[in-house]
């Protein structure tokens, strides 16, 4: 088994180097990249010491309830973090990018060929068996080709997502990415009798796979061809999620029909994302969405989703809003100026955020090309907004604070509209953007909750930039803009 998925490790690094250095130029020269680090009172971020000469590209990680923590390394490893001492605990995998930890202490890694449960037999801590789970998708030995996942729900089932393959032979293409079959861009299914089942399809680079605490599948994709910018989505069975090269799997569809086919029609079959994630100004590339399940451990976000930024080296929030029985709702920088890449984020049972790392291939803004750290909060209540509702005539605004009412009149708030234009192009610039007049605003009693009312419309991301926000105790929020998506109106 392990002779099988050893990594042949110069081919992709080669690979990710080329990539890297043409995309960080392209981001380089971005208009609007993000400047200078932000991070709400009260948290901290504290880096984690890893083992010496080790590259340690962070792409799975998780804990378990006594705290320990168990990472996947884009090498082919997986180490455990026990009492502050490191282990290695296998190797051999073909640059996994997810890891689970299985109530009985097994480990499950999606690698590029499988998914694999790893087994201490001995309990000397190290893994004895490999296990094949499943490795009913097709890989063509493409850089490209990653495997990410998994999550179970609470029947028992595995679920994961596949990356669309770029540049490899034989593939069918619509643009930059492709497919040479075998489920490329489709989410999976492993239920609990071990069989493989394909789940949906229409995903691009799907590198965040997470599961609620209502037991409901949400995925996020990155910004390219078919993706106007990154976005998170709940994922449902035999949905559509908007890149056409993965239908070439399904059995509706065969090449010809679907070059045949423009945009408007994919447009019409496809899901909207819960939130669309405005590009360079809060993510390029994200990782997997984390609940704040630590009932304020974490401070005053429960219920709030976190995901951590490949390029950005950040961390951003986002509050859903169920809208006529759909999700809906906004994203907000959180945390920024890390030392790495964030691809993979995971609560520990203590409420600390603990944040896998790499910046290999694409690059990120921290300076470091790889790392682990942790956000703690210390129990000082920031100021920042809290959350956000859809009102049938604007939105409502909650903040952890009372705010100073003169910072929040309508001459102290800018807010603007939206929309991407939906192409096989590489990603959207924002179409038919506006302000809006604000038509009227108003605050509670305690000044804590605001309501402001501007023309709402459909389909449109609604930014608010609260340039000149300050509390009643005169601080300010560490990060003032704010993006809700506006899929659809209240009824």
């Amino acid at each position: 088994m392990q002779n099988k998925l050893n990594v042949v490790k110069n081919q992709f690094i080669r690979a990710f180097v080329l990539c890297g250095i043409v995309f960080n130029a392209q981001t380089a020269n971005a208009v609007g990249h993000p400047k200078g680090n932000y991070m709400p009172d009260g948290y901290s971020v504290e880096t984690i010491d890893l083992p010496k000469d080790v590259p340690f590209h962070i792409t799975g990680l998780d804990t378990s309830k006594n705290n320990e923590v168990f990472v996947a390394t884009r090498l082919g490893e997986v180490w455990r973090l026990k009492q502050g001492n490191w282990t290695k605990f296998a190797d051999g995998l073909h640059e996994p990018t997810g890891l689970m930890i299985e109530d009985d202490g097994s480990i499950i890694v999606a690698q590029k060929p499988e998914l694999t449960r790893l087994v201490d037999i001995n309990n000397d801590g190290q893994a004895d068996d490999y296990i094949q789970i499943t490795d009913d998708w097709n890989f063509h030995d493409n850089y490209h080709e990653f495997t990410f996942g998994p999550v179970k729900d609470k029947a028992g089932n595995y679920y994961g997502t596949l990356n669309l393959s770029h540049g490899a032979p034989k593939s069918f293409s619509l643009g930059t990415m492709g497919s040479a079959g075998g489920y490329r861009g489709w989410a999976f299914k492993v239920n609990t009798k071990g069989q493989f089942e394909p789940f949906a399809y229409g995903l691009r680079s799907p590198a965040g796979i997470g599961i609620s605490p209502q037991d409901e599948l949400f995925f996020t994709d990155n910004q390219g061809d078919w993706v106007e910018t990154s976005k998170l989505h709940i994922l449902q069975e035999n949905k559509f999620y908007g890149h056409p090269i993965p239908l070439i799997d399904h059995p509706d569809y065969n090449e010809d029909k679907i070059r045949s086919m423009t945009p408007a029609d994919f447009d019409k079959l496809r899901e909207k994302p819960v939130v669309w994630i405005p590009h360079i100004e809060v993510a390029n590339s994200p990782g997997n969405p984390e609940w704040d399940t630590t009932e304020g451990q974490f401070g005053p976000f429960k219920g709030q989703i976190f995901i951590g930024d490949q390029t950005q080296s950040n961390v951003f929030r986002v509050m859903l809003d169920k809208v006529n029985g759909q999700y809906q709702g906004a994203v907000m920088n959180f945390v920024g100026g890390m030392q790495s890449g964030n691809i993979r984020t995971r609560f520990d049972s203590q409420g600390h955020l603990w944040v896998g790392q790499t910046a290999r291939g694409w690059g990120a803004k921290g300076g470091k090309p790889f790392g682990l750290e942790k956000i703690v909060w210390d129990g000082t209540n920031p100021f920042e907004v809290l959350d956000i509702k859809l009102t049938k005539s604007g939105f409502k605004i909650n903040f952890t604070e009372a705010v100073e009412p003169n910072t929040v009149r309508a001459n102290k708030i800018a807010v603007s509209e939206w929309n991407y234009k939906y192409s096989g192009e590489y990603g959207s610039a924002k179409q038919n953007l506006k302000q809006l007049d604000i038509q009227k605003v108003r605050l509670t009693n305690d000044n804590t909750t605001l309501w402001v009312d501007v023309p709402l419309t459909a389909d449109k991301v609604v930014m608010f930039d609260f340039k000149a926000l300050t509390s009643a105790s005169q601080r300010k929020p560490s990060v003032n803009k704010l993006y809700y998506t506006l899929n659809q109106l209240r009824n």
